[in-house]
């Protein structure tokens, strides 16, 4: 099986549906041999994420959790600052949140490109 290298433009598209599009192509169900247990997806390079739109109020709205580990230690980062600083964490958090909860995902990850 040969793997691919497959071009995304970002400009104009939402996140979330572009987030699908490359967890699928990921995953490698685009192709008509998929396997769930074999690893045949494409390597995905996003160009121009800091050209991607979003719907609705959710670029003031939404907002990024982390915790510090330590009591009361739950940070919230606005997804507008986030943006601004480095678009690529929002598509990759996206992408992340939708491709399958296993030990493969990360392994997964490591076929995303992203340029701003």
């Amino acid at each position: 099986m040969k793997r691919l290298s497959i071009e995304i433009d970002a400009t104009g598209q939402s996140v979330g549906r572009l987030a699908s599009k490359i967890s699928m192509i990921l995953r490698g169900k685009h192709k008509a041999d998929f396997e769930p247990r074999v690893d045949t997806g494409d390597v995905v390079h996003v160009i121009n994420a800091s050209k991607v739109k979003f719907s609705g109020r959710k670029f003031v709205q939404k907002y990024f959790f982390h915790h510090t580990m330590y009591p009361g230690g739950l940070k919230r980062t606005p997804m507008k600052k986030v943006f601004e600083l480095h678009p690529r964490k929002v598509i990759e958090h996206a992408v992340y949140g939708m491709l399958s909860k296993n030990r493969r995902r990360n392994d997964l990850m490591k076929r995303l490109k992203i340029d701003v």
